[in-house]
């Protein structure tokens, strides 16, 4: 499945739920599924500068894919990075560095998150292309 179609996917969830109470339950619920990141793994280099809370983000190179994975101290910011991750692993570099955000206002996400929430999305998205930019030189 490409990244458009995980972000199409994701935007059909989010149709079907009645209000923000029901997508924040399944945000939180998505971070639950989240494997998470072993505490060496959770270093200031993998750390997202501009979240409210602790959010690290670690990638892999692997077979010309990059692989994401994340934790957050906050049940909600765990949610939002396991939705990204959800997205962006496994796929190549070029395919994330082509891809967009548009989803996140489709389903309205930063419309209801506190002006430091939403800051510490885009910090995610941001850190999620820099990986991709940081792996395609690499290889």
């Amino acid at each position: 499945m490409t990244i458009k179609e995980k972000q199409q996917e994701i935007v059909k969830d989010f149709e079907f739920l009645d209000d923000w109470e029901q997508k924040y339950e399944y945000i939180i619920d998505l971070g639950k599924e989240l494997k998470g990141l072993p505490e060496d793994k959770k270093t200031d280099e993998n750390l997202i500068k501009g979240c409210q809370s602790k959010v690290w983000i670690d990638a892999d190179f692997k077979d010309g894919k990059l692989y994401f994975n994340a934790d957050s101290d906050g049940i909600l910011p765990k949610g939002i990075v396991s939705l990204l991750v959800s997205i962006y692993s496994g796929h190549p570099t070029k395919e994330i560095l082509d891809s967009d955000f548009d989803f996140i206002s489709q389903i309205g996400l930063q419309e209801f998150l506190s002006p430091s929430r939403a800051n510490g999305l885009m910090a995610m998205t941001k850190q999620i292309k820099f990986y991709a930019v940081a792996y395609q030189l690499k290889s």
